[in-house]
């Protein structure tokens, strides 16, 4: 038998972020889903946010895949999320409100692990145990929860359905009042009540994810990866400890989703226009100036899920280099182009030196990181509005040069550009 895959059934496209999150990754998931009959989130909970811009009406979504703006499209939160039943349905009824169907559109595996509100409580909890060393989390449960599947003492969408998983909830409560003592509010016996209703209003979102994705693959129908987060906050390759609880990478869908390697077409990286990142840690090309301000401002860099101001700063080439080796991109989509366009001037990191010596990648180590000394190079600016460009022969000559230089840096094509907001604003290249 040959070993040879045969291309056709390379049904699946993965959208990744390829920095610290909220580089517009929603918006290109958005528009590859009018193409695609299943969209899929790998990883993560809703500590994730994506904002969609779709006839005028503004989405917001954060545990659900925003394919659900596209009605021809089913959605499956996979494997290796974790789930908080009680902002599952809030999300659902925000978007019906919107007038979207989502009947027979979206299902959970029934492997993926449970959110408790004890897990939200104890978040904080342990944020505030960190003192001024806190990681910056969404306090949405999302680490005690990755934590407690970890330790095999965690919640199953399929253990829902089992009247045990009352006695499972209340062993985990008491673990954790014995740490936190009196500083846990919370009410074991009313989480339990809300888990008995579940088991009827959850029903028809449970499947088995295998057969399913099997179905589909069998198909030869297109499959459309919606990640989380972003690499930098991978809990292997992000800036550990500031990070998320799980992978956010091509890693994370692999085992998150049950595709195989060899199912993937393209994977493609989200990069924004500059750099921006939520929460602690450290950020070598931050702008804590006019210039951050102006990209904060103009970029309403205000998180989707928490409502926090973003840092921001310059482009970093040497984190989407090593982005680009951990995921190897096979395409890139620059977002918001257009929130540059009043700069007369930019700059682009292009290198990292350490105690005067040229570091070969991005370190894993954040002491050396926070002391790095960054190499620029600065191109010139457009002063020309770029909002809804339709082709890329009609950008500003400067603005296609700041484009050329990314691809030529990186090494990897840039398909895809974002001027603007909506559906409409993405050139494809």
């Amino acid at each position: 038998m040959s070993s040879t895959i045969d291309p056709s059934k390379r049904v699946v496209t993965v959208v990744l972020g390829a920095q610290w999150g909220d580089e517009g990754k929603g918006k290109l998931a958005d528009i590859l889903c009018s193409k695609a009959s299943v969209c899929c989130r790998a990883a993560g909970g809703n500590n994730a946010g994506h904002t969609i811009v779709a006839n005028g009406v503004t989405y917001d979504f954060h545990i659900l895949p925003s394919g659900l703006v596209n009605p021809g499209c089913i959605n499956l939160i996979g494997s290796g999320t974790v789930v908080h039943i009680p902002s599952f349905f809030n999300e659902l009824e925000a978007l019906r409100k919107n007038n979207l169907d989502t009947k027979d559109r979206i299902y959970i595996s029934d492997r993926a692990h449970v959110v408790l509100d004890l897990h939200q409580k104890v978040d904080g909890l342990e944020e505030a145990e960190l003192g001024k060393g806190l990681i910056g989390t969404t306090k949405k449960g999302i680490g005690p929860t990755y934590s407690s599947k970890a330790t095999r003492g965690g919640i199953r969408i399929c253990d829902i359905f089992h009247i045990d998983v009352e006695d499972k909830i209340r062993r985990l409560a008491d673990g954790y009042k014995k740490r936190f003592g009196e500083l846990l509010q919370y009410d074991v016996e009313e989480e339990i009540a809300r888990f008995r209703t579940y088991r009827e209003s959850l029903q028809e979102f449970v499947i088995d994810q295998i057969p399913f994705l099997k179905s589909v693959k069998d198909q030869k129908a297109s499959i459309l990866v919606e990640g989380a987060n972003a690499v930098m906050l991978d809990i292997d390759y992000g800036t550990y400890p500031y990070v998320t609880s799980s992978n956010t990478g091509i890693g994370g869908v692999i085992t998150g989703l049950t595709l195989g390697w060899n199912s993937i077409k393209d994977v493609i990286g989200v990069v924004k226009a500059y750099t921006t990142r939520v929460g602690s840690g450290p950020f070598p090309t931050e702008q804590l100036n006019e210039v951050g301000e102006a990209m904060q401002n103009v970029g309403r860099e205000f998180g989707v899920t928490t409502g926090r101001k973003r840092r921001c700063g310059w482009l970093d080439l040497v984190l989407v280099r090593y982005s680009h080796e951990v995921n190897q991109y096979t395409s890139l989509n620059i977002t918001k182009l257009d929130i540059l366009d009043d700069f007369s001037e930019l700059k682009i990191a292009v290198g990292y030196k350490h105690n005067g010596q040229p570091l070969e990648s991005f370190p894993a180590d954040l002491h050396t990181l926070a002391e790095v000394e960054v190499e620029y190079k600065t191109l010139p600016g457009w002063k020309t509005s770029t909002v809804g460009v339709k082709s890329y022969a009609e950008l500003p000559e400067n603005a296609r040069n700041y484009i050329e230089f990314i691809e030529k840096e990186v090494d990897v094509p840039i398909t895809y550009i974002g001027t603007g907001p909506g559906r409409e604003s993405m050139l494809t290249r």
